[in-house]
């Protein structure tokens, strides 16, 4: 136990740290997309074989349609943060996000047809009005808050991705993620090629280590080790841990980057991870955000 949860802390740690590299990566989002997806998925594919796992044809079969959608979702998700951090701070960044589960909550009802709680309800009401703190919006009317509204568009895409996760059947948690990484980058290679001048992308050894520790040590270690923790680590204990993610960025962001936090933000951040980890605290495991 005291492994997993290690392995469950370094994970949310790792995941915490991407926004830091994103800013020295001058390269569009799309495309640090695609490589991210794409040495994810080899990265686990490799892990895979290794252990000599084997998926079952017909339970892929089954789920491939979703598993697709999801990949493309998943995509734009990573597009839509990336692009975030350009336009605003990491820990502002990275707060947005953190509304994905608040967006579950509010779905849920519609789409999964799970009854709204009285407690969930005021745990998205208080998150919402954290929200506003952190988007400065108060303090400096909706000039700049382009990044916040990227950010915010990026948690709901993450919480269509765990949404769809509920209709994945019979497949387990490292199958699933190396399938949806696969369909991420293939989904998001057609709209680079469209869209980006991806020849006159200059390459430095600088460059090529970040985006190797951005695909390989964000995800595709980040994720072995979130995904192998989960399944041995109590759901409350998943739902806590994974604010250390937040919390990491937010540290990076201010000590590192040194990057201005208001006294009302700095509030709204209490309030939004507060009332996430409340809302989240009876969540299963599988169903926790990560990025």
């Amino acid at each position: 136990m005291k492994a997993d949860k290690l392995k469950l802390i370094l994970s949310m740690t790792t995941f915490g740290t991407i926004g830091l590299f994103r800013r020295y990566i001058p390269f569009p989002s799309s495309v640090i997309a695609f490589v991210r997806g794409v040495l994810g998925a080899l990265f686990l594919l490799v892990v895979h074989l290794v252990k000599g796992e084997k998926i079952e044809k017909s339970v892929m079969k089954k789920n491939l349609p979703i598993l697709f959608v999801s990949g493309v979702v998943i995509a734009i998700n990573w597009i839509l943060l990336f692009e975030a951090y350009n336009y605003t701070t990491v820990s502002v960044a990275t707060i947005c996000y953190y509304m994905a589960p608040v967006f579950v909550i509010l779905a849920s009802p519609i789409v999964l047809h799970e009854a709204l709680t009285v407690k969930k309800g005021l745990c998205a009401l208080v998150a919402f009005i954290g929200m506003i703190f952190v988007s400065g919006v108060i303090e400096t009317g909706l000039s700049g808050t382009k990044g916040v509204f990227l950010g915010l568009g990026a948690a709901v895409f993450y919480a269509g991705v765990i949404i769809l996760n509920k209709f994945i059947d019979g497949m387990s948690s490292g199958d699933r993620t190396l399938f949806q990484l696969g369909f991420a980058a293939v989904s998001v290679l057609p709209y680079v090629l469209l869209t980006e001048h991806v020849t006159t992308l200059e390459f430095n050894p600088k460059i090529i280590i970040l985006l190797l520790v951005v695909g390989i040590f964000h995800t595709g270690i980040a994720y072995t080790l979130y995904f192998g923790s989960i399944g041995n680590v109590e759901a409350q204990t998943v739902a806590i841990f994974s604010y250390i993610d937040p919390t990491v960025a937010v540290i990076l962001s201010v000590v590192i980057l040194h990057e201005h936090m208001s006294a009302l933000a700095a509030v709204g951040v209490v309030l939004v991870l507060g009332a996430t980890i409340l809302s989240e605290i009876s969540l299963k495991g599988k169903d926790v955000v990560s990025e």
